[in-house]
């Protein structure tokens, strides 16, 4: 062997061994780093067997997924439920803002009787002061010879005037009429009270303060929103129910109102209630096809259960076009009653005695404000005391 040859043999041993530790080396430190990671950081092996065929085969596994039922969701809040405020209450409370409202009329009059000198001119503005208060003009001039008879007879010295007055509005008023509601349950069946008007007259707002009336006397009350026809109806209904923890039965946007009608007194025959409340549509009384619609209703509630009651809704402040709405709506069905609500605002008192009288219906209950609970049965006597305070 050459030395050039020896030499170049030592430098390639040389090499080899330098990669050979260098090689070892970085084996020990690749072990050492593997050793040191966590489990969650290791490469998965590889599946490398081959799937089981025949009768040993697995069933395939769909990936699991979540449904509504297995998913815990929060509880709902559970609603605050009110405690109407009791009869004898909001009797004391709602006659004494009568009085604070509608003292005027009875003011003017006893201003006029006791004139020293009750002349054709008095008399003519007894006579305006009742008309301007809507009394209407056949019950004005009733009332007026009444007044002039007794005034002849028996004299207006010191109270006299005011006694002879409040005795002649309450006659008017005819104190005999049944003013109760036929609430009553029956032996298998609630009783059933239709609520009837115009759009605007406070309708919707009547029944649910009626139903807060009824719970308060602790009656099991079941409402129908059956005015499907104006946006929301149902939701405004629906919120006095849950006020009062009654339920509310309603039916589609646009929907049939007799079906709605019919399924809430079919519910309320259900749950062994003892009134059924329905809302119906606020019928404009010169579309002759509407109203009819309204008696339909109405039969159709009776394939199931009597209607016990129908209580048309006016609004006091529409004076004579009050008068108008109810003659109409009595050619159409048999109302029972009347609801006369705002009272409490620009109305004279006086279409109490005219809608009344045109009739021949009693007034069964007047609303006389915005408040939940400012509903109350009439009374003739107090509403003439209230007027002349």
């Amino acid at each position: 062997m050459t030395p050039l040859l020896s030499d170049q043999v030592l430098i390639l041993i040389i090499v080899a061994a330098v990669v050979l530790v260098g090689g070892a080396a970085g084996l020990v430190v690749t072990r050492r780093r593997k050793a040191e990671l966590p489990s969650s950081a290791q490469p998965a092996p590889l599946e490398t067997a081959e799937p089981k065929v025949g009768e040993d085969a697995e069933e395939p596994r769909d990936t699991p997924t979540r449904t509504l039922e297995d998913t815990e969701l929060p509880e709902p809040a559970t609603a605050t439920i009110e405690k109407p405020e009791s009869a004898q209450g909001r009797l004391v409370r709602l006659r004494a803002r009568l009085a604070r409202s509608q003292g005027s009329l009875g003011k003017g009059l006893l201003a006029l009787l006791s004139r020293d000198k009750l002349d054709e001119e008095a008399w003519e503005d007894i006579e305006t002061t009742l008309i301007t208060a809507d009394v209407g003009v056949a019950p004005t001039q009733e009332l007026v010879e009444r007044l002039r008879t007794r005034v002849r007879v028996e004299g207006v010295g010191g109270d006299q005037a005011r006694e002879i007055l409040r005795e002649e509005l309450i006659a008017l008023l005819d104190p005999s009429l049944d003013r109760s509601l036929k609430i009553s349950r029956k032996e298998t069946q609630p009783a059933v009270v239709m609520v009837v008007g115009v759009n605007g007259t406070g309708k919707t707002t009547t029944v649910g303060k009626l139903a807060r009336v009824l719970v308060a006397e602790d009656k099991h009350v079941v409402l129908g929103a059956a005015d499907t026809f104006r946006a929301a109806a149902a939701d405004q209904l629906q919120t006095w129910g849950e006020r009062v923890g009654v339920r509310t039965v309603r039916g589609p946007e646009g929907g049939d109102p007799a079906s709605v009608a019919f399924d809430s007194v079919k519910q309320g025959i259900e749950e062994e209630a003892d009134v059924v409340l329905v809302d119906t549509a606020g019928r404009l009384h010169t579309k002759t096809g509407l109203m009819d619609e309204l008696g339909k209703v109405k039969r159709v509630i009776e394939k199931s259960a009597e209607v016990d009651e129908v209580l048309l809704v006016i609004d006091a402040t529409t004076g004579q076009n009050g008068l108008t709405q109810a003659r109409v709506f009595a050619e159409v069905i048999n109302v029972t009653g009347l609801v006369l609500t705002k009272l409490d605002g620009t109305a004279k008192g006086g279409i109490v005695i005219a809608v009344q009288r045109e009739l021949g219906v009693p007034v069964k209950l007047v609303g006389l404000g915005e408040g939940a609970d400012d509903l109350a049965p009439f009374d003739a006597e107090q509403f003439v005391d209230a007027l002349l305070d």
